[in-house]
């Protein structure tokens, strides 16, 4: 019985499978097909651990976060989980960004400083709901800490706020040479 029930779960999983690369067909303007975005003011969601991706998304739908684009898109729970499962799945490039050593060392010391690690983990390959980091999108990090700083944003517990304004737009700066280069 346990066997048969694992089967039929495995023969809907696989008979679903198709649909969500067509799902994700929607993301690929922005964020590519695959979850590595052409243009770096995206972030890559590619390798994004599920639980983080699944809530930005109902974020974005329930107006926690806002985007001229996200916030209107319409998605139910499933295709919400769905797509996060598939993009979660997904390898996340390598950076083509090339940092600057010097603000790399001071984005380091600001990173271990503000004690980044203590939520987005060593080597800043997040948790949960803590995103990954390393190696993201150098604009995608710079605006997002902006707006974490100017309370533009703020789906967050208030720690990416608190953590951001105490950062100076240098600080920010190095950190995003930092990050990207991990």
């Amino acid at each position: 019985m346990v066997f048969a029930s694992g089967l039929a779960w495995a023969q809907q999983s696989a008979a679903q499978q198709p649909a969500v690369p067509a799902k994700a067909a929607a993301c690929a303007a922005c964020h590519g097909a695959d979850g590595q975005p052409i243009m770096p003011v995206y972030p890559i969601i590619a390798g994004q651990s599920s639980r983080y991706i699944y809530l930005q998304l109902r974020d974005f739908q329930e107006g926690r976060r806002t985007n001229e684009v996200m916030s209107h898109t319409a998605m139910t729970r499933d295709d919400m989980h769905e797509l996060a499962s598939y993009f979660s799945t997904q390898k996340p490039p390598r950076q083509k960004f090339l940092p600057n050593p010097d603000k790399v060392k001071l984005g380091k010391l600001k990173a271990e400083e503000t004690l980044c690690t203590m939520c987005h983990l060593g080597g800043f390959a997040g948790q949960n709901e803590i995103p990954r980091v390393a190696g993201q999108n150098y604009d995608y990090i710079i605006k997002q800490l902006s707006d974490f700083k100017a309370r533009r944003r703020t789906n967050d517990a208030g720690n990416m706020t608190s953590v951001a304004n105490t950062l100076s737009a240098q600080d920010i700066e190095n950190l995003g040479h930092f990050l990207t280069g991990l």
